[in-house]
């Protein structure tokens, strides 16, 4: 790093010449791309980058300034803070509502590296954020609503954004996005992780239930999804179904959720297996313990749903599953046979060797 461009950045960055002043945002936003050095060293340009935000002559000085802004908040908390002390999040916010997509775009990616914070997060719902957020799932350029749902859910971890996330009826928009995206991509590890926050209020639960698609689409994660967007996508069925047995059995059952579940409960975390096997008990006809004479295992509860599948398809599937679980099961068992087996012979062999002393005697 040269302490000269540096200099001469920051005079570029301070000049009364606009042509200069431009050029220096461009500077600042190529130098600080990568670099966590630069960005450090760049910390005076902050306040003269929002002053640009704010007495703009153009488009282009705009998002110059935004993107210099953009790239110093990246993995920098001083700057991220001085970012908003010097009154960025305005112009930022009107940015958002902007008929410039490009502007849109940017002003949603600079809110998702601000609301990587926790200091920042509440600063940033307190600036009505989130309803515009929200907007932007909706109406917003691919680009933009992908960095608008990753904010939404940074922000939704901070304590009672959540509800104010909850009050802009976000869960079509949500569906519409999981939907159409990757079911291995990181905008669905957020759409779901967000998904089964929101299944702990009813009028979610009501209003995905009411989405064309809505459980489906969370089922299809449960079965394709990342390893961390499954846990999710489980997280979410399951907290519906405790909250009300009776009401969502079917409708999940209906989506055909029962191999993914199967294999969770093969292939899955700890975490998940013990989860996707409460989601089991809870969907079959009874979610009571049955009498020992039909014993509650894990095979006898996926038999009694795969009675319940309807088409040949997913009832093959369902079955091939559960013959793998069963497979698993049974070396598990053996496995732990083998243990005890280990375990017991040296206590084993010196009582037989104790035997034969008394009988030699």
């Amino acid at each position: 790093m040269s302490c000269a461009i540096v200099e001469k950045t920051l005079y570029l960055i301070l000049s009364d010449d606009p042509n200069l002043k431009l050029q220096g945002a461009k500077d600042i936003r190529r130098l600080t791309k990568s670099s966590l050095r630069y960005r450090r060293h760049f910390s005076d340009a902050v306040k003269p980058l929002v002053d640009m935000l704010r007495n703009s002559p153009s488009v282009e000085y705009n998002e110059a300034a935004l993107l210099a802004l953009l790239n110093l908040s990246v993995k920098d908390e001083g700057n991220k803070k001085s970012i908003i002390d010097a009154g960025a999040l305005e112009p930022i916010i009107g940015f958002l509502q902007s008929e410039n997509a490009n502007l849109q775009e940017h002003a949603t990616a600079s809110l998702l590296t601000l609301s990587a914070s926790s200091v920042t997060k509440p600063i940033l719902s307190s600036f009505g954020v989130i309803p515009l957020l929200v907007d932007i799932l909706r109406r917003g350029s691919p680009q933009a609503k992908v960095d608008s749902i990753i904010t939404l859910y940074n922000l939704s971890t901070s304590q009672g954004n959540l509800t104010l996330i909850l009050q802009t009826e976000p869960i079509p928009s949500i569906v519409t996005l999981l939907k159409s995206c990757k079911k291995s991509s990181k905008t669905t590890e957020k759409c779901t992780a967000l998904l089964e926050s929101l299944m702990s209020y009813d009028e979610c639960r009501k209003a995905l239930t009411s989405e064309e698609g809505g459980i489906l689409a969370i089922v299809e994660v449960l079965e394709i999804g990342s390893l961390q967007s499954r846990e999710h996508a489980l997280g979410a069925l399951l907290t519906m179904c405790q909250s009300d047995r009776c009401k969502y059995r079917e409708l999940i059952l209906r989506e055909g959720v029962v191999p993914g579940l199967l294999e969770l409960t093969v292939k899955g975390t700890t975490k998940s297996k013990e989860k996707s096997q409460t989601l089991l008990r809870l969907l079959r006809d009874t979610p009571y313990e049955r009498s020992q004479l039909q014993p509650d295992t894990l095979e006898n509860i996926v038999s009694n749903l795969i009675s319940q599948i309807d088409g040949k398809e997913q009832t093959g599937k369902a079955r091939g599953l559960l013959a793998e679980v069963i497979q698993v099961s049974m070396n598990q068992s053996l496995r732990r046979l083998h243990q005890r087996a280990t375990v017991c012979t040296p206590v084993d062999l010196s009582i037989a060797g104790g035997a034969s002393t008394i009988s030699s005697t």
